[in-house]
């Protein structure tokens, strides 16, 4: 059966963290390509609760998607809000964070909503691919953070086809902006549509125009 193996690996890694005890979580985007890993742990253990951080500035369609995938999937998804009001998210000169500092906007929204949960739990699931960029594609399966919790990759060997293939194959429903031409969903402000014929990696879409390609859950949040 297709993706039996891949699937085997990760069931053993869940039940033996389960077996020594630990506590786990998932995180998710809820954009399209994140939802086979959801799937899989789905059938694993429904318990594990999948942990969304709601920034505020997610398109709306995103919302619905999370609630259409979590409902299929049968899993509990916890919403995770920053402390910091978005009306003071703001500059001295009154500008929102995301058009002047955004690397600051992401870690308000991001990487400090996260480190109360990675206090809370022994075992991080997340979803990160080494094809996805650079930064991820120097990362192992398992990487302490620096609250000493452990982030688990179970998906950093598959690749982007493999991830499309499982979604056909499951009939996944897709993010409602995939037919748009959006490749990479994250927060509306900091999205765009890019040609196909101008993408590097799938990440481009993110933040386009400045040097940054990550919001520094996966470079602040890993030792």
């Amino acid at each position: 059966m297709q993706f039996e193996e891949e699937i085997q690996v990760i069931r053993e890694k869940i039940t033996a963290y389960r077996a020594a005890g630990k506590t786990l979580f998932a995180g998710s985007s809820f954009q399209t390509h994140s939802i086979p890993m959801l799937h899989i742990l789905a059938q694993i253990d429904n318990t594990i609760p999948v942990y969304f951080l709601n920034t505020g500035y997610l398109f709306p369609q995103t919302i619905s998607y999370k609630n259409e995938i979590a409902e299929l999937f049968g899993i509990k998804v916890v919403d995770v809000l920053s402390s910091t009001p978005r009306h003071m998210q703001k500059d001295e000169n009154g500008r929102l964070l995301f058009t002047s500092d955004p690397d600051f906007c992401c870690h308000l929204n991001k990487v400090a909503p996260m480190d109360p949960i990675l206090h809370q739990y022994d075992i991080w699931i997340n979803g990160v691919r080494a094809d996805q960029n650079a930064t991820r594609a120097k990362m192992k399966e398992e990487q302490p953070t620096p609250q000493g919790a452990l982030r688990y990759h179970p998906m950093l060997p598959w690749t982007k086809k493999m991830i499309w293939d499982y979604i056909k194959l499951h009939k996944i429903p897709h993010h409602p902006l995939d037919k748009e031409g959006y490749t990479s969903i994250g927060c509306e402000p900091c999205t765009r549509k890019i040609d196909p014929s101008q993408m590097g990696d799938e990440r481009m879409a993110r933040w386009f125009g400045l040097n940054k390609t990550e919001c520094g859950l996966h470079t602040e949040l890993i030792k």
